[in-house]
C-alpha cells in the first residue's frame, strides 16, 4: 500500500511538472514571438482613416527591417529600410511612452514639400491614392497644415503622415522618426471592434494593410 501512494505521488509531480514545463514553454515562445517577429496593436484614433479605423486590431511584422533590440533601442541587424508607402509603427517622438502608426512619404536625402494639401518630394508630385481630406472631421486642437517645408529628410530617419491628413499629428508638426525607433511593418488587420455601431467589422477581418 506504502508503495502504491509513493508511485501515485511521484506520478502526480511527474505530471505536474510536464504542465509546468509546458506552460512555461509556451509563455518564453510567446514573449519572443512578441519581442522579435509578431506584435499586436489596437488603432486608437482615425489619423490613419480610411486606410485603418478606429478599433482596428492589427499585426506588426516586426522582422521586416531587421532585428531590433528593444533594450538597447537600436537594431541589432538590419536587412533594409522602410521605404515610401510602408504603414510602420514607432516610439513617438515626443513621448517614448506611446507607439504612432503611420505611412512613410520621406526617406533619408529625400527633399518634402507640401504645397495646398499636394506632396511634393524632390520636386515632382507623387501618387498619393491613400490620402483622405476631411476638413469637418478636423478636431482635437489639431491645426489643419495643408503647407510645409520644403525640408530634407536627415540620415536614419523618416518623413511620416497619417492617411487622414486633416486629422494627423505627423512629422509635419513634430518632425522625423529615428529608423530605430520603428518597431515594424504593419500588414495585417486580424480583428475589427465598432461596439458603437455594428460590433464586429466582420469585412475588414483578413484585410492586408497597404
Amino acid at each position: 500500500m506504502e508503495s502504491t501512494v509513493a508511485e501515485q505521488n511521484k506520478r502526480g509531480k511527474s505530471t505536474f511538472r510536464e504542465y509546468a514545463e509546458a506552460i512555461g514553454t509556451a509563455l518564453v515562445l510567446a514573449l519572443f514571438i512578441r519581442t522579435f517577429i509578431v506584435q499586436a496593436f489596437k488603432i486608437p484614433s482615425g489619423s490613419m482613416i480610411p486606410t485603418l479605423q478606429i478599433g482596428d486590431h492589427i499585426l506588426v511584422n516586426k522582422l521586416a527591417y531587421g532585428v531590433r533590440m528593444p533594450l538597447w533601442s537600436h537594431y541589432l541587424l538590419q536587412f533594409k529600410k522602410p521605404q515610401r508607402g510602408d504603414v510602420v509603427v514607432f516610439i513617438f517622438p515626443e513621448d517614448r511612452t506611446k507607439d504612432f502608426i503611420k505611412r512613410v512619404i520621406g526617406v533619408a536625402g529625400d527633399s518634402v514639400e507640401i504645397r495646398g494639401k499636394k506632396i511634393y518630394v524632390n520636386g515632382q508630385p507623387i501618387d498619393d491614392p491613400h490620402a483622405y481630406f476631411d476638413r469637418d472631421d478636423a478636431s482635437g486642437g489639431i491645426q489643419i497644415r495643408d503647407d510645409y517645408g520644403p525640408k530634407r529628410v536627415p540620415e536614419n530617419h523618416i518623413f511620416v503622415m497619417g492617411d487622414n491628413r486633416d486629422k494627423s499629428y505627423d512629422s509635419r508638426f513634430w518632425g522625423f522618426v529615428d529608423l530605430d525607433d520603428v518597431k515594424g511593418k504593419a500588414f495585417l488587420i486580424y480583428w475589427s471592434w465598432d461596439g458603437s455601431d455594428r460590433w464586429v467589422r466582420w469585412e475588414r477581418l483578413g484585410d492586408v494593410i497597404y
